[in-house]
């Protein structure tokens, strides 16, 4: 049986939220989250938000990163990063969960 454990979040994911937070001159953390739908039955859904009383708060350096209960076990092993590519900037879930994902990157299935 493979060991379950929460989502990591990269140095360079927390390095855009102080980034963001410099910029903004406000630190809120981004909040990661698995809703139904999307073109392959789940997507992520990643905000800046504020802590909720049942969320997993994922901190370095004084930027957060929150997971609600209901999303935990969709991103059980995930990695959340920060990718800086042609195609955009955005923040990005590396899901080992995921059998298949859309070509976007934002919806995945299980």
């Amino acid at each position: 049986m493979e060991l379950t454990l929460p989502p990591r979040v990269t140095d360079r994911a927390f390095a855009r939220l102080a980034e963001i937070a410099e910029l903004t001159g406000e630190a809120k953390p981004l909040r990661v989250a698995v809703d139904g739908g999307g073109c392959s039955g789940f997507q992520y859904s990643i905000t800046l938000d504020k802590a909720g009383t049942d969320d997993l708060v994922l901190e370095k350096d004084g930027q957060q990163v929150l997971v609600d209960s209901v999303s935990l076990p969709f991103l059980a092993n995930a990695v959340i990063d920060f990718t800086d590519e042609l195609i955009g900037a955005r923040f990005v879930v590396e899901n080992p969960n995921a059998t298949s994902s859309c070509g976007c990157g934002t919806s995945f299935s299980i």
